[in-house]
């Protein structure tokens, strides 16, 4: 490939020092996607330039105009501290007429929404749990078609995010109190769900209007605590300490008949061009024990460290880290009518 100029954005606390390999894991944990990427795009041959953004739209405005990069690889989750505001960041972006990396602001829109993504998928005919949306100022009223148990999450914040054993109600006693634990900590609306028992699915997709679906990926737990249950939590995806512990593992999904493997995968292509997604994500889902795949939540532009499920997964179906960050940034490229 051609070397480009790459401008790489990340939220400033997330610049990675030029080299962690002297630190320990737990430390260098913090920076593992943006270094990651910066390491092995500068290893792919590309000059690459971090810039830190938080609050000001200026400096990407500066940094497009003076430094004239090829493309904007994006890494920003969030600007001014709201996830909602990601999208709009990469807006600015295509006004600025700049190629870059990940999705789309219709599609991030159309994903960051759980209510409404799974309003739209469940007309597609896809199986969603049933759901109900708690806003905030107003008193918990469960809808009597919601049953128990309920997993109850911020609306559009990443799932993950406040997500703890408690977040799985079975009254409407508990179910007010944690839907007043996600207004008060993340300042957002609520959503509760009923929650499916199964297996914790992840499936990765790449691609502009071709999408390729990676293997059936799967989060599994050997070592949980009596009573707890097998969901994503903040600890699970985001202490190595706890995952050690707790022996959670991410991998190739085992014993799938070919159907359901299929049924999945089937899905995911259908999830992806429902909400218009583009470049790189990663659809969840929670496999019931009668293996019907319920849609939990897309995640465009998911994290990309090598480590992580999305890369992993790449590789297990024969893309190695450098030819998916590559693919990538190709696909960025393509969507802004760039030839490659």
């Amino acid at each position: 490939m051609t070397p480009l100029r790459v401008l790489c954005l990340a939220h400033p606390d997330l610049i990675p020092p030029d080299n962690i390999g002297e630190m320990s894991e737990n430390d260098a944990y913090y920076w593992k996607t943006e270094y990651d990427v910066m390491k092995t795009l500068q290893a792919n041959g590309h000059e690459v330039k971090m810039l830190g953004v938080q609050s000001e739209l200026t400096p990407i405005r500066d940094a497009v105009e003076e430094w004239k990069p090829d493309i904007v690889f994006n890494l920003l989750e969030e600007f001014h501290g709201e996830s909602l505001y990601a999208q709009n960041v990469v807006g600015l972006l295509e006004l600025l007429r700049v190629p870059y990396t990940g999705c789309n602001p219709r599609g991030l829109m159309l994903a960051r929404g759980k209510d409404l993504s799974k309003k739209l998928l469940k007309y597609h005919r896809v199986p969603v749990p049933a759901f109900a949306v708690f806003p905030m100022g107003k008193k918990v009223r469960r809808p009597a078609r919601l049953k128990f148990p309920l997993i109850v999450k911020s609306l559009w914040e990443d799932a993950s995010l406040g997500i703890a054993q408690a977040s799985i109600v079975d009254s409407d006693e508990k179910l007010a109190e944690r839907v007043a634990f996600i207004h008060k900590r993340l300042n957002t609306p609520a959503i509760a769900e009923e929650f499916i028992e199964g297996r914790e699915i992840y499936v990765g997709v790449l691609g502009n209007d071709r999408i390729q679906v990676l293997p059936v990926w799967e989060l599994s737990f050997s070592n949980l605590a009596e009573g707890a249950h097998a969901i994503a939590t903040e600890k699970v995806k985001h202490d190595p300490i706890y995952q050690e512990k707790r022996g959670i593992l991410q991998g190739p999904a085992q014993d799938l008949s070919p159907k359901v493997v299929t049924k999945i995968r089937t899905l995911a292509k259908r999830i992806a061009h429902t909400l218009e997604l583009d470049g790189y994500g990663r659809i969840d889902f929670r496999l019931s024990k009668d293996n019907v795949p319920y849609f939990i939540e897309a995640n465009p532009n998911p994290e990309i460290a090598s480590s992580q499920e999305y890369a992993q997964a790449a590789l297990h179906a024969g893309i190695s880290y450098g030819d998916l960050l590559n693919k990538i940034v190709v696909l960025g490229l393509k969507r802004a009518g760039v030839e490659v």
